[in-house]
């Protein structure tokens, strides 16, 4: 992750406004200065010195206010830290101001007003800023830089001499994307004021357009503020406030110091009514999140790769092994696995990948446990080791062809034995992991060589993380194991078991909506999935909203993108690629007012005579720049047609509320309708055929009471199933969401968005709060069509329309309700003759050896026209069918939207 903390030191002389910067910290490269002043080492924060934080230090200050303030629009937030102090002692003194920012934040801007002197920040180019600055050391005023690390955080400290009784104000902004993993997202707020505060207030609005799933705050901050943090909150917005009077800061009643120290933390979700995600449309940006929902995880091919050397011996291993026995016992049946270990040798635990059973992952804890750390660290072997068991794997036919393939590495140094030339590593594991397979690195300690982990990573379609080797060690390897082992999707541009997000620009259109598509594979499904999202909508809602973030979708896309950059930038193969790619960085980074490792914020009074500088440094262990490698650069979409999807040729078998049905008759050149009048509740089957092992089902439901006696409640289709007994597979369509389940998993997806699902035989096409086609070897098609109506109507429901073509190539041994008329019957119509109505024609049919009474009528066949439907004229059979059907209609009911007919009618 990219590290960003800064600090100021400034000096207020008491008498007048003259002003001298003090500097201390490194550059990202040398500079005349150091020769001058010599060489500054970063500071980081000793656990003690943690413990010692405090967001405003001094003595016999007052802190008048402090407040904290958050907005987050679209999982983008921007927040805000103010505070204001006076100097209430008898003589003047430095004021700190301190505030930990999340790593992956950008400070945007600081402000300060010291003795009536403000100062505004803006961020510039390194170099330029970096002029300014000198020009301000010539004058001998100066400013500097120093970085403090921790595990999440980093701190940004500002300092200040202020005269005795002067107020001094403090306002520090910065930026960051919230991530989301194990199905939240979470903002963290580190709360240290060191003191009580009288005004104090902590604000926190959520605004998702989509809509809020949950929102929760753990208490993190202890017992004694338990029940203080309010929420409130709507669909689409939330809004949480901490705001502690001094009685309730006070550490106990008499006390007069605060017990108000620690996190605040701030926990929710979205509501996901698309399996296509979210697309977001704003300020000529779009923001395209993707978090795939009830699909199984991928079967997981993993090579652990632990390094055993003396480095690691004590408590690193210690965590390690404890770690390794929880990750194991979360392998299942679909996954193989094999561990090696090394130090100066390599050892393999097995040659081959093995299955993860019960007894292979006793085995295997077995051998971890015994491992005893020593020597070197031959990092290159290890790794092209564990490269060759899985092609091994997949040259033998061992491996599923939907699986993901993945190595683990668990290191703590550099490389010290066999090829110890970073570059030359680099190249032989991108040689032998190819396009194939994945690698996640994990770096324990400050002391790693973290920049080659991350660049061996992200370069092979992975991620990697820091580890920090303190008593949490082991949870934090597991958590990590835990977001990376569950990958629901491959086959896309970026594997990331949470949240793929996306971002662009929006290329000048003609159109008023913006169009997504995507394509994946999951454990046994082939996905494709579109949605689309209007230019102006956003924008106009946003403007009504008092707290959000308005320009979210630009700043979010500038994240991104220079996220990506960063990362890039530190694998660029040539000085000339890095050249442009710093040139990209910086215009964004100035543009969007970003403090990047190659940017600094100049901080310049009202009357830009005076300035302070602050810029983000480089971490000898890390490199210039971060990027966790999880989020997708600029691209600019390009608006398509919508795919093809399946279409009727045949005229079908419509049936919409009542049930109505309507058989066509192409032998006999006609179409016949009838009705069933059956409960609420009740399954009808409508196709049972056990030669194809195909089975459609439809489930009855009644229109609404209020005011309506029982016998004349309406039923309507609800639910329909189509069961494919040779795939173990069974789609259930409902107004409400389309299931796909087999043996082992149940995959659900809304109406809400366009979609294409393929699974062994079964295709399911969604067209988005339209119709659901279903295919069974293309041999069988039922298409669902949905029916909404107005939400307060008093009577009727949601219902769905059946049309099943006269094309399905059904066997001979087809029944049901609707598949009985595969094999078309005889029919003869005479007798016309004018009816009771005189708009509707009388006749007699003979089928089946049946004389029926029927009427010229007509039905709706919505296929065309949802709202008012297409009119087929049709001859109508009464009593439920009676005589045209075989046997009653209650024959026809079964137990379950699985069930084939038991007994022949």
């Amino acid at each position: 992750m990219r590290c960003l903390a800064l600090l100021f030191g400034l000096l207020v002389l008491q008498q007048g406004h003259c002003f001298e910067f003090l500097v201390e910290g490194d550059w990202e490269t040398e500079m005349p200065l150091k020769e001058q002043h010599g060489r500054f080492k970063r500071g980081v924060l000793t656990n003690e010195e943690q413990e010692d934080f405090e967001a405003v230090q001094g003595d016999d200050i007052t802190v008048e206010s402090y407040r904290v303030e958050s907005r987050i629009t679209s999982r983008f937030c921007h927040t805000t830290f103010k505070s204001f102090v006076v100097n209430s002692g008898p003589n003047a003194q430095s004021i700190g101001f301190h505030v930990q920012i999340p790593k992956r934040a950008f400070i945007t801007n600081f402000t300060m007003n010291v003795n009536g002197v403000t100062f505004v920040g803006s961020v510039k180019e390194k170099t330029v800023a970096r002029n300014l600055y000198a020009q301000a050391r010539a004058r001998g005023k100066a400013a500097g830089i120093v970085r403090a690390n921790s595990q999440d955080m980093e701190t940004f400290k500002a300092e200040v001499h202020v005269p005795s009784g002067n107020r001094i104000e403090f306002e520090l902004h910065y930026q960051e994307m919230m991530y989301r993993k194990l199905g939240l997202y979470e903002h963290t707020l580190h709360l240290q004021p060191g003191r009580l505060v009288p005004r104090f207030q902590l604000d926190v609005y959520i605004y998702e357009p989509n809509g809020i799933a949950s929102v929760e705050v753990p208490n993190t901050l202890g017992e004694h503020f338990t029940g203080l943090a309010q929420v409130t909150s709507n669909k689409h917005k939330a809004h949480v406030v901490f705001k502690p009077s001094l009685k309730q800061q006070r550490k106990c009643d008499n006390c007069t110091t605060s017990a108000l120290s620690g996190i605040f933390t701030v926990k929710y979700d979205v509501i996901r009514e698309s399996a296509a995600g979210e697309l977001h449309v704003s300020d000529g940006h779009f923001v395209h999140f993707f978090a795939p929902t009830n699909l199984s995880p991928l079967p997981k091919n993993i090579v652990f790769v632990i390094d055993v050397s003396g480095s690691m011996w004590g408590v690193k291993m210690k965590q390690t092994v404890e770690a390794m026995q929880a990750i194991l016992d979360d392998l299942t049946m679909d996954d193989y696995f094999s561990i090696i270990d090394f130090n100066h040798n390599v050892r393999c635990w097995s040659d081959e990948l093995v299955q993860g059973s019960t007894i292979q992952v006793a085995e295997a804890k077995k051998y971890i446990q015994d491992i005893k750390p020593n020597g070197g660290t031959n990092i290159n072997e290890a790794l092209l080791r564990a490269g060759q068991i899985l092609h091994k794997a997949a040259n033998q036919g061992m491996l599923n062809s939907r699986s993901v393939s993945m190595i683990i590495l668990v290191s703590d140094g550099d490389p010290t034995v066999g090829e110890i030339k970073l570059s030359a590593i680099q190249k032989n594991v991108k040689k032998i992991m190819r396009e194939d397979f994945s690698l996640f690195s994990l770096g324990i300690g400050f002391d790693v060589d973290y920049d080659f982990l991350e660049r061996i990573a992200t370069e092979n379609r992975g991620v990697a993380q820091r580890i920090y080797a303190n008593k949490d060690a082991s949870e934090q390897l597991r958590r990590f194991y835990s977001q990376v082992s569950s990958p629901l999707l491959r086959k896309i541009t970026v594997l990331f078991p949470e949240e793929l997000v996306v971002a662009g620009k929006v290329l000048p259109s003609d159109g008023t909506s913006l169009n997504s598509f995507i394509t994946a594979s999951s454990d046994r499904l082939d996905l494709s999935l579109q949605t689309e999202a209007d230019y102006m909508r956003l924008d106009a809602e946003l403007a009504r909203q008092q707290h959000a973030f308005t320009g979210f979708a630009r700043q979010m896309w500038a994240y991104i993108t220079v996220n990506q950059l960063l990362s890039e930038r530190s694998q660029a193969p040539t000085a000339s690629r890095k050249r442009k790619i710093t040139q990209r960085i910086l215009n964004l980074a100035v543009e969007h007012q970003f403090v990047t490792p190659l940017t600094a914020l100049l901080v310049e009074s009202e009357e830009a005579n005076e300035k302070l500088l602050a810029d983000s440094p480089k971490d000898p262990r890390k490199g210039c720049c971060g990027g966790s490698g999880t989020v997708i650069p600029e691209r600019t979409p390009m608006v398509e047609s919508p795919p093809p999807w399946v279409q009727l040729t045949t005229t079908p078998t419509p049936m919409d509320n009542d049930p109505h049905f309507i058989i066509h008759l192409p032998k006999n050149n006609m179409d016949v309708c009838f009705n069933i009048d059956s409960k609420p509740g009740h399954i009808l089957n409508l196709v049972s055929d056990p030669g194809t092992g195909v089975v459609v089902n439809g489930q009855l439901v009644g229109s609404k009471r209020v005011g309506v006696e029982k016998e004349n409640v309406k039923t309507y289709f609800g639910t329909i199933s189509v069961f494919s007994k040779l795939d173990g597979i069974m789609v259930t369509v409902s107004t409400d969401r389309i299931q796909l389940t087999d043996s082992k998993h149940n995959h659900s997806f809304s109406w809400g968005a366009t979609a294409d699902i393929t699974q062994d035989r079964v295709k399911v096409s969604i067209v988005k709060d339209s119709q659901v086609t279903v295919t069974v070897d293309e041999k069988i098609r039922v298409m669902m069509l949905l029916h909404r109506v107005w939400k307060k109507h008093p009577t009727s429901v949601d219902f769905l329309g059946l049309y099943i073509p006269n094309s399905n190539q059904y066997s001979s041994k087809a029944h049901g309700l609707i598949g009985q008329f595969g094999q078309e019957p005889e029919v003869r119509v005479y007798n016309l003759h004018q009816g009771a109505d005189p708009l509707k024609k009388e006749a007699t049919m003979e089928v089946k050896g049946n004389k029926l009474a029927v009427t010229r009528g007509w039905q709706k066949d919505y296929r065309r026209d949802k709202k008012r439907g297409s009119d087929i004229f049709c001859w109508f059979i009464h009593n439920s069918g009676k005589g045209f059907i075989d046997g009653h209609y209650t024959t026809y009911i079964v137990p379950r939207l699985d069930s084939f007919l038991q007994r022949p009618l």
